[in-house]
């Protein structure tokens, strides 16, 4: 049978955003002088600033080194493609996609600093399709993120969740939360990857990091799967 377009991952992908991340310890930033610098122990606007300082070098190169990459993989001219550095943030602004690079100090342990690399705004599904695209950004991305068209109550998904029946048609649905319902993590069956709600986004958070096309074809047999039940709470929800 012929795939609809809505199980097609080209048909959803201007809708998502691939995250990957990662981070360090603060005193192994190539600026930190341990003579001279303290390594934070709060988040506020000072120690914010102090990274942003700090962590300029690598971000810096990190940025120019891609920029590079995204210019001669993708055969782009200058006018296709521009690169912003304020840090601690670098913007990547090509025709076809826009990459973000974030660094921030972790809130629950501010010694360390996060790295988060986010792709978006993709133009054109069709570079799911094109090897040079995948090979740029292979291994880069153990998440995708979903703006939910609609809000939804957590528990309500947490409630249609529990009353699937066993024998449902489709994956089989698997729900965790916390005592307050703040936010819900749903696993399918076959798929390894967790589905995190909140209420205004989903993220599916891989095992492992991959290309785009593995982790956009991973959430669309994810998405088939909610679509597949009986419940409007969950056949909606992507």
């Amino acid at each position: 049978m012929a795939k609809s377009a809505a199980d097609d991952p080209r048909s959803f992908i201007s809708q998502v955003s691939l995250v990957g991340r990662g981070g360090c310890a603060f005193k192994l930033l190539r600026g930190f002088d341990k003579s001279r610098h303290t390594v934070p122990d709060a988040v506020n606007n000072a120690t914010s600033g102090f990274l942003a300082k700090l962590c300029a070098p690598e971000l810096g190169e990190e940025a120019e080194e891609f920029f590079q990459r995204a210019k001669a993989a993708m055969s782009y001219k200058r006018k296709d493609v521009s690169l912003d550095v304020t840090s601690p943030m670098a913007v990547l602004s090509a025709k076809d996609f826009t990459l973000e690079i974030v660094y921030a100090l972790e809130a629950g342990d501010p010694s360390s600093y996060a790295i988060t690399r986010t792709l978006h705004s993709i133009k054109n599904g069709d570079l799911l399709r094109v090897a040079e695209f995948d090979e740029l950004f292979a291994g880069q991305f153990s998440a995708i993120a979903f703006a939910l068209k609609k809000g939804v109550r957590v528990e309500a998904v947490i409630d249609a969740v529990e009353g699937l029946e066993e024998d449902a048609d489709g994956a089989k649905l698997r729900v965790d939360y916390p005592s307050d319902c703040s936010e819900c993590t749903l696993r399918v069956d076959g798929i390894g990857a967790a589905v995190v709600c909140d209420g205004a986004t989903l993220e599916m958070r891989f095992e492992k990091s991959g290309s785009p096309r593995e982790l956009v074809e991973a959430f669309a047999a994810v998405r088939k799967a909610f679509a597949l039940t009986k419940d409007r709470a969950l056949a909606g929800l992507l």
